[in-house]
């Protein structure tokens, strides 16, 4: 495409270092573009109209396209967003940007239709080794410097680095000028220097983006899934990349009710006494009470039939006819409303052998429902003996019931 000089608007996606803005300049070198680059950091609609106006002249005067590189478009409002529709459908500029969010999120609608998105990936080991080798041996690199970088700080410079070619070079440069003087001028850098120079590994996160929502939904996805091995290795991650411990903690209790529910009532007392914890004693010590939390959700019995039941409950509530409380069920504090009929025939369960009355406890006009239907795990099998019926799967005449819109983020 780029041969054929055959180009079109698109939305570079991937993370920090991957080479987003070198494409960019890369493809408007190669087709003698006029590339002009901004940051919608520190640029705005005011900037977009001036090289709009500039594009219009260069067409017309010297029959030149433009490139316009937005990087971190993400972060441009929708107005912001719109203000390059016309030009963009006009093919008046070719609009390259560039982004570390999900640009279905992050992207209007009209805009992301006209362009192309390309993911890029971060850098594996390989690449960011040999992108380093040719730093240290390039003049405009640290070739001045004539410092040895053995392998195994190559090594542990590329592990850290986690795929960002910016962050492996800075470390590699930080590692070069830390590295002492020998004989002949020569610098030699060692695994412990680099590892005293760095400090610790770049984790790649976003507590606002697109790794706070996947690394959460695969902590949730393991813990459902009875991994604690997994579920400890996603937490991990989040907690040592620097995410809020309660926002942690909301969905450990979150989960407790949802996905363990009835069959182990006591994993929400659990996880709600690690957010109590962590609340109490603050980070990292915390760390210890959220990890017992999520192996005790992991390894506890599943069942979603408390989620469900409230979710068929909920659609009862919006969907049907507002219908009042029966006189029976209603309190009689005053003779007025006694003497309407409040509380009239009311069963007084305890009266009754094992406390169970035959009453009708659903609005008059609306047929009984069965909600909760246990699962035959954990504590729900005994709830069933109680002669709560028990949940059908699917096939059995029973459908599955997806989550109601609003129930969960879109993005988990």
């Amino acid at each position: 495409m780029i041969e054929k000089g055959e180009l079109h608007s698109m939305l570079f996606w991937g993370p920090p270092g991957s080479g987003k803005t070198t494409l960019a300049l890369a493809i408007a070198n190669y087709t003698k573009a006029r590339f002009v680059q901004f940051s919608a950091v520190s640029s705005g609609v005011a900037e977009v109209r001036e090289v709009v106006k500039r594009a219009d002249f260069d067409r017309k005067a010297h029959n030149l396209r433009t490139i316009l590189f937005v990087d971190e478009i993400h972060r441009f409002n929708k107005a912001q967003q719109d203000a390059f529709l016309p030009h963009v459908e006009s093919g008046l500029i070719t609009l390259i940007g560039a982004t570390t969010e999900n640009p279905s999120f992050e992207v209007i609608a009209p805009l992301l239709s006209r362009c192309r998105v390309y993911v890029l990936e971060g850098l594996s080991l390989e690449s960011l080794k040999t992108l380093m080798r040719r730093a240290l041996e390039s003049p405009q690199g640290l070739a001045s410097l004539k410092v040895a970088i053995p392998d195994d700080v190559l090594d542990y410079l590329a592990l850290v680095s986690q795929g960002d070619a910016r962050a492996a070079l800075t470390a590699l440069e930080l590692v070069a000028a830390s590295a002492p003087t020998g004989k002949a001028g020569r610098r030699t850098a060692t695994l412990e220097l680099a590892k005293d120079v760095v400090q610790r590994k770049f984790l790649l996160y976003d507590k606002a983006g697109e790794q706070h929502f996947n690394l959460i939904s695969a902590l949730h996805k393991s813990l459902r899934d009875s991994d604690p091995d997994a579920a400890l290795y996603w937490l991990a991650r989040m907690l040592e990349a620097g995410e809020d411990p309660l926002y942690i903690a909301r969905r450990l209790v979150r989960f407790a009710s949802e996905d363990v529910g009835m069959a182990n009532p006591n994993a929400l007392v659990v996880a709600t006494a690690a957010k109590d914890a962590v609340h109490f004693i603050g980070m990292p010590e915390g760390n210890t009470a959220l990890a017992q939390a999520v192996i005790y959700l992991a390894l506890a019995p599943k069942s979603n039939a408390v989620y469900v039941a409230y979710g068929q409950a909920k659609k009862d509530a919006l969907e049907t006819e507002t219908l009042g409380v029966p006189l029976h069920l209603r309190n009689a504090p005053t003779a007025l409303m006694k003497g309407l009929g409040y509380g009239k025939d009311y069963k007084y369960a305890h009266d009754f052998p094992d406390a169970k009355v035959d009453q009708t406890h659903f609005p008059d006009g609306m047929k009984p429902r069965k909600y909760y239907l246990p699962t035959d795990r954990g504590f729900e099998a005994n709830l069933r003996k109680r002669g709560t019926p028990a949940r059908k799967g699917p096939g059995e005449g029973e459908k599955p019931v997806s989550p109601l819109p609003g129930e969960q983020d879109k993005r988990t």
